[in-house]
């Protein structure tokens, strides 16, 4: 019987084999990435009021992404209870993935964006509906989180 170690080791081989994706690209990806982040004019001040050292952050999207697309564990935090307290909506949500989309197919081969796409969309979505959760707002399939105009002005 194979260790939980062994069968992580397995899956990220298999997923390397099939995308390219690897470390390295994983680093490249986050760095390009939240440099865009960064400049954005949406979700660039979010990040400005909470993150002064953005190295440690940075590692950490490189584990969290290395084990989201890679499947190795490296990431052992809690995203859902990191987003809740922002001040984010189905606004900031679509426009995290089209930055993220747009990086990925800059920065990776079809196969290995396609993968981290395919999860980002999923990680939005399940953050999207964590943050309305929070807000006492349940949401039906297909339904946005967008906070009322006068808090979004705030």
């Amino acid at each position: 019987m194979m260790s939980v170690a062994e069968r992580r080791a397995l899956a990220a081989a298999e997923i390397h084999e099939r995308t390219g994706i690897d470390e390295a690209m994983i680093d490249r990806l986050v760095r390009a990435f939240y440099a865009r982040v960064r400049q954005d004019g949406m979700l660039g001040p979010i990040f400005a009021a909470r993150i002064e050292d953005w190295e440690p952050h940075l590692q950490r999207m490189c584990a969290f992404w290395s084990s989201v697309a890679l499947s190795t564990g490296r990431y052992q935090g809690q995203p859902v209870g990191k987003h809740v307290p922002l001040p984010v909506d189905g606004e900031h949500f679509d426009r995290w993935l089209a930055l993220f989309e747009e990086v990925a197919a800059e920065i990776c081969p079809p196969a290995a964006a396609s993968h981290f796409v395919e999860r980002a969309r999923r990680i939005a979505e399940s953050l999207e509906l964590s943050v309305a959760a929070s807000h006492g707002v349940l949401l039906g399939k297909g339904e946005r989180f967008s906070w009322p105009v006068a808090e979004k002005t705030s």
